[in-house]
């Protein structure tokens, strides 16, 4: 496990953990890793909520298909994030969503019972992980409450417009990369690609943005 420990110091749930510490609570927890090919589905939509996943590499998808089979994006997890703690801690019976690798990724596993309740050792971080996992629960709320102000947004224009400037807030620049590609863009948005298209388009002719693949600039 040692070897993860330079992408596991980024990741919420062992902040203010020691490295000493971080290796005994990992054998403690029983953590595994696999990896995943591009597209192959981490975690089905419909299975079981029991652990947690940490993304070593690469980057996965929290997604949801609807009936008619329109794909929307939750949210898109890199190297250091956490996903699926919410339902894990809920103890959902069917995961609301499925969790695919956007790229070829390697992911760390951890059973939630496992950190919720501590062990015979009685290990002294345990505490700590807790609190960790209760933030990174929180701040998963706010920032699903900051997608929904996103996608309630009357038109495509008003929906892209306020991803821009939130995007362009959590950088501190008005110049910044976005995550996903035009098409993704659009599943995030909730929105169709050809009609997101024509508003870039738009938005670049009125002076008011300025953009290349998923580079934007705010003007």
């Amino acid at each position: 496990m040692k070897k993860y420990l330079e992408i596991l110091r980024k990741c919420p749930l062992f902040y203010q953990i020691e490295d000493e510490n971080l290796v005994k609570m990992l054998t403690c927890l029983g953590a595994k890793t696999d990896f995943f090919d591009k597209k192959y589905t981490v975690f089905a939509e419909g299975a079981a909520a029991k652990h947690i996943g940490i993304v070593l590499s690469g980057s996965v998808q929290l997604i949801q298909i609807d009936y008619y089979g329109n794909r929307s994006i939750l949210s898109e997890i890199g190297p250091g994030q956490v996903f699926a703690e919410e339902f894990a801690c809920a103890e959902i019976e069917a995961l609301p969503a499925a969790v695919i690798a956007n790229e070829p990724s390697e992911i760390m596993f951890i059973e939630c019972s496992r950190i919720l309740y501590t062990c015979s050792n009685n290990c002294g971080f345990h505490q700590k992980l807790i609190f960790n996992l209760m933030r990174d629960l929180a701040e998963k709320t706010i920032t699903f409450h900051q997608k929904m102000e996103i996608t309630s947004r009357r038109t495509t224009r008003e929906k892209l417009m306020s991803y821009l400037m939130m995007q362009s807030k959590n950088v501190q620049n008005n110049s910044f990369d976005i995550p996903f590609d035009r098409q993704e863009l659009a599943d995030y948005l909730d929105v169709d690609r050809s009609g997101l298209s024509v508003e870039i388009s738009k938005l670049k002719n009125e002076g008011i943005i300025e953009n290349t693949k998923n580079h934007f600039v705010l003007l």
